[in-house]
């Protein structure tokens, strides 16, 4: 089982908390896309490999006219893609119309990943997102009545300007709408991002971490209630609507990246990615001397990408697992660092898996961080 990751590097504008790359610029649209294609096609297939889930992420895959994304999917009709795929189009609001839904189906999508953020408008034009609050909805109602029925939907919360009552409002309306699966993120401070800038200069205030403890917990709290899955720290779905393409990532399974700035992963000991930058990235395809940097992982990173990943999900830490494919030493490493964070009821024993308690999620890189062996 393998998964396929395609990164479409542009947006019609750029948001204030956004690092991830990406350009506000279509003028090489057609020139990185091409490059996108041929790395497709110049890919050699590892043998027997099945494609159970390909997502196109960014930047804003929607801005894709449907021509150019039948271009892709042809190019990708070279691999062994399972009939029972998830297929995922990120998408914005203002990209998603009846038109545009009955194109993306007729394409192969068959989920989507839509980034709502908030459905209150001071904080969407605080964000500079490309859509308002009756679009957000509207954009849902639309899927809905759509031939595409497995989606999800982003939010943000813990910004500086989404008060409880207003986070609350926003989930009131997922759940009244049924969105089958929820990604909610706390607001980060990326540098040279827009938001960092505006923090630096004293014109926003800095994001509170007891403001985004309690509003996650609430977050919990709600969705719980409502019969939400909390499958994974900032994720929750219906029962059978967990993300499949972002499951495989935490359990560790291969993927292949394609675009500028795409990470591939062969499921053991070996990440690669593409340069972020477009020009360099369509240049190195042109004229054939595409390279990827590579890193060989070892033992001990291997050992603490398990303990960061797993800890994450549900199912939590298999123990059994972790002492197969590393040792009795280290596992016995393990089980004594993680003595405190039982003791302070942050994680459970549970079946031979250690997990994270709903506490303890408010804690989960620190708690990963102090677990991690060193040599």
């Amino acid at each position: 089982m393998a998964g396929i990751y395609i990164h479409i590097p542009f947006c019609k504008q750029a948001c204030t908390y956004c690092n991830f790359h990406f350009s506000t610029s279509l003028k090489n649209k057609k020139r990185v896309l091409d490059a996108i294609i041929k790395e497709i096609e110049n890919f050699v297939v590892p043998q027997n490999t099945i494609i159970n889930t390909i997502y196109f992420g960014g930047g804003t895959p929607s801005i894709l006219e449907s021509v150019e994304l039948d271009l892709i999917f042809r190019a990708l009709s070279k691999f062994n893609i399972s009939p029972s795929a998830e297929i995922t189009l990120e998408a914005n609001p203002d990209d998603i119309t009846p038109i545009n839904l009955n194109l993306w189906h007729k394409a192969g999508v068959n989920r989507l990943s839509v980034g709502v953020q908030s459905f209150q408008d001071e904080e969407l034009r605080f964000m500079n997102r490309a859509h308002g609050s009756r679009e957000a909805l509207e954009s849902i109602k639309e899927i809905n009545d759509s031939p595409i029925h497995n989606f999800s939907v982003d939010i943000i919360y813990g910004s500086q300007f989404l008060s409880d009552e207003n986070l609350k409002a926003n989930l009131e309306i997922l759940i009244k709408q049924k969105v089958p699966h929820i990604s909610c993120y706390a607001l980060t401070v990326e540098s040279k991002t827009a938001l960092h800038h505006l923090i630096q200069q004293r014109k926003v205030v800095d994001v509170d971490p007891e403001k985004q403890s309690r509003q996650f917990l609430l977050i919990m709290s709600e969705l719980k209630k409502a019969g939400y899955n909390h499958y994974e720290i900032s994720n929750f779905s219906l029962p059978g609507k967990e993300s499949r393409h972002n499951r495989s990532y935490w359990q560790g399974l291969p993927y292949f990246g394609f675009g500028p700035a795409a990470h591939s992963y062969n499921g053991s000991d070996i990440r690669s990615w593409n340069v972020a930058n477009n020009i360099e990235y369509a240049k190195s395809l042109e004229d054939n001397s595409h390279v990827q940097t590579k890193e060989i992982l070892t033992d001990v990173q291997q050992m603490n990408e398990m303990i960061m990943i797993s800890l994450r999900t549900s199912e939590g830490l298999n123990a059994s697992v972790f002492k197969s494919k590393f040792g009795e030493k280290k596992f016995h490493e393990l089980q004594k660092n993680i003595q405190k964070h039982l003791g302070r009821n942050h994680v459970v024993a549970k079946e031979n898996h250690y997990i994270l308690t709903e506490e303890g999620n408010l804690f989960a890189d620190g708690i990963a961080a102090d677990l991690f062996l060193v040599k």
